[in-house]
C-alpha cells in the first residue's frame, strides 16, 4: 500500500514500549507515509521501557489534527502520562470526530478512554486494562487486533505484525474516501 504524501501523527512521552512505538512508525514509513513524533516538548530524546531513544519532531500544542489522516498510540507507560495532558485528548477526540483512523495497542487504550470516545466500541488491549475499557463503555475481546469503524486495537508486542497490517489497510481505505 502506498501512503507517499500522506501524514501520520505518533503521540510520544516517557517509557513509551520500544517495539509498540518503533515497529508501526518503521512499517508506516516503509508505505511512504510522513510520521511526525510529538510529545511535550519538540526536539527532545524520549526513552522507551528498555532505553531505546525517539527524538520528537513536534510538540502536541503546535500539531493540528487537520494535517494527518491518522492517529497513533504506542503502548507502554506512556499512556498513562500522555492522557494527562488536554492537548492530547483534545487532538483524539478531533480525529474520531473526523472519523480519521486511530491505532493503540497494549496500555494506548487509556488515553482513548480519557478522551471519553470508546463507548460502543469493540477493542482489545492488555488484559489490564479490560476492566477500564468496560467501565467506559466499550466491549472487550481477547483477540490479536480489533477494527471497529476507525479505532484499530491491539493487544501486545508478538501482535504488532497483524496490527500494524491492518492499520495500513484502514488508512489505505481512508485514503480513498
Amino acid at each position: 500500500m502506498n501512503l507517499s504524501g500522506y501524514k501520520i501523527l505518533a503521540f510520544v512521552d516517557e517509557e513509551f514500549e520500544d517495539l509498540e512505538m518503533w515497529y508501526p512508525v518503521l512499517r508506516l514509513r516503509e508505505t511512504g507515509a510522513e510520521v511526525d513524533l510529538a510529545g511535550p516538548e519538540a526536539g527532545r530524546v524520549y526513552k522507551g521501557k528498555y532505553g531505546v531513544p525517539l527524538e520528537t519532531n513536534c510538540s502536541f500544542e503546535e500539531v493540528k489534527s487537520s494535517d494527518y489522516i491518522g492517529l497513533y498510540v504506542p503502548g507502554g507507560w506512556a499512556p498513562d502520562k500522555l492522557r494527562r495532558y488536554s492537548s492530547v485528548l483534545q487532538l483524539t477526540r478531533e480525529f474520531h470526530e473526523a472519523g480519521k483512523p486511530i491505532a493503540q495497542i497494549c496500555h494506548a487504550g487509556w488515553v482513548l478512554i480519557s478522551a471519553k470516545i470508546v463507548d460502543g466500541y469493540t477493542m482489545t488491549s492488555t488484559p489490564g486494562i479490560r476492566d477500564d475499557l468496560e467501565n467506559a463503555g466499550a466491549t472487550w475481546v481477547d483477540e490479536e487486533v480489533v477494527v471497529d469503524r476507525n479505532i484499530v486495537s491491539g493487544r501486545r508486542p508478538p501482535d504488532l505484525p497483524a496490527f500494524v497490517k491492518e492499520y495500513i489497510r484502514v488508512l489505505d481505505e481512508y485514503t480513498k474516501k
